[in-house]
C-alpha cells in the first residue's frame, strides 16, 4: 500500500510539474500572439482598403493568424536564449532595439522555414537548389521590405511595452493605463519621491545602531516610511503630498 501511495504521489507530482510547464508556456505565448494577431489584421485591413479602390478583393485572415502564431512561438523560443539579456543593465533604448532586431531576424528565419514546409508539402523537390529557385522566382523586394518593416515596427511597440511593464512591475503598466486615475497616479508618485528623500535624510542623520534600536524615534520613523513605501500607508503618502 505504501509503495502504491509513493508511486501515486510521484505520478501526481509529474502531472503537476507538467501542468505548471504548459501554463508557463501558455502565459508566455499568449501576449505576443494576441498583439501580433491584432497588428497583422490591421495591416491586412489597410491593404484591403487600398485594393478596394481598384475593385480587388483580398482576404488574409488565415495568413495573419498563422503569422501571429509563428511570432508568438518565436518570441517564446528567443526568450530562452541567455544572451537576450545582455543589455538588460544598459539604458532602456539598448535592450529595446537589441531585442527588436533579434526577434525580427528570428521571425524572418521562421517565415523561411514555413515557406519551405509549404513548398515541400506541395511536392517541391528538396535539394539541388529547388527551394531557392522557387523562392527567388516569387520574390519581390517591395513585398519583402514592407513585411519586414511592419514586423520590426510591431516588435518595437511590443518590446517597448514589455520592457516598461517589467520596469514598473508586472501588471503595473496595465494599471497605469486602465485602472488608475491620472491625478491619483501623480499624487502617489510625488508622495513616493518625498518619502525616498525623507529616507535618505534619515539614514544620513542617524547611525545604523540608532535606526536598528526599536525604542528610538528614528527607528519608528524608518518603519513608518518603509511601511508606506510597501503600500501599507497609501493614505498617509497622499496626505504627505
Amino acid at each position: 500500500m505504501a509503495a502504491h501511495a509513493v508511486a501515486g504521489n510521484r505520478h501526481a507530482g509529474k502531472l503537476s510539474r507538467l501542468g505548471h510547464f504548459f501554463l508557463h508556456e501558455l502565459r508566455g505565448v499568449i501576449p505576443p500572439t494576441l498583439f501580433f494577431f491584432v497588428g497583422f489584421n490591421l495591416v491586412l485591413f489597410t491593404k484591403r482598403l487600398f485594393l478596394a479602390d481598384y475593385l480587388i478583393e483580398y482576404t488574409g485572415f488565415l495568413v495573419a493568424t498563422t503569422a501571429a502564431l509563428i511570432v508568438g512561438k518565436t518570441v517564446l523560443v528567443a526568450d530562452t536564449i541567455p544572451w537576450m539579456k545582455r543589455f538588460d543593465g544598459a539604458p532602456l533604448a539598448y535592450p529595446i532595439l537589441f531585442k527588436t532586431g533579434v526577434y525580427t531576424f528570428f521571425v524572418f528565419v521562421a517565415r523561411l522555414l514555413e515557406a519551405f514546409i509549404h513548398y515541400w508539402i506541395e511536392g517541391g523537390a528538396v535539394g539541388h537548389g529547388g527551394f531557392l529557385d522557387h523562392t527567388l522566382g516569387t520574390f519581390t523586394w517591395p513585398h519583402f521590405i514592407a513585411t519586414q518593416l511592419w514586423i520590426f515596427v510591431l516588435f518595437l511597440v511590443y518590446v517597448t511595452a514589455s520592457e516598461l511593464n517589467q520596469l514598473f512591475g508586472d501588471g503595473e503598466l496595465f494599471k497605469i493605463f486602465f485602472t488608475r486615475r491620472l491625478p491619483e497616479l501623480k499624487t502617489t508618485r510625488r508622495a513616493r519621491i518625498r518619502l525616498l528623500v525623507r529616507l535618505a535624510r534619515l539614514t544620513d542623520a542617524h547611525s545604523v545602531a540608532e535606526l536598528a534600536d526599536p525604542h528610538t524615534p528614528p527607528h519608528r520613523e524608518l518603519v513608518a516610511i518603509l511601511s508606506t513605501l510597501a503600500g501599507d500607508g497609501v493614505s498617509e503618502a497622499k496626505r504627505a503630498a
